[in-house]
């Protein structure tokens, strides 16, 4: 279970930078928290969405992305696997 703190969105946010994505927080007119533009490794964020609704947005587009874990440290590869858990379990 994601706590819904700064904290959470910066390793979320980290998470993505370091697998190569580029994340952007813009206002946009998409009722999500956050899009993958496509054929891209853009993450565009709604930087009016809440802090849970970030969260959530970028967890549920971390799980789904194709990630090489070779980018990744321990904890980060931990924590991405977590994501991932957390959705089977919904």
């Amino acid at each position: 279970m994601l706590t819904f703190t700064n904290h959470t969105l910066e390793k979320l946010e980290t998470l993505l930078k370091t697998a190569g994505y580029k994340v952007r927080y813009e206002k946009g007119n998409f009722k999500t928290g956050a899009c993958l533009l496509q054929n891209s490794k853009i993450v565009v964020i709604n930087k009016f969405a809440g802090l849970e609704s970030k969260i959530n947005a970028i967890a549920e587009l971390a799980s789904e992305l194709e990630i090489d874990y070779n980018l990744l440290d321990e904890k980060q590869i931990s924590f991405l696997q977590q994501l991932k858990q957390t959705k089977l379990q919904l």
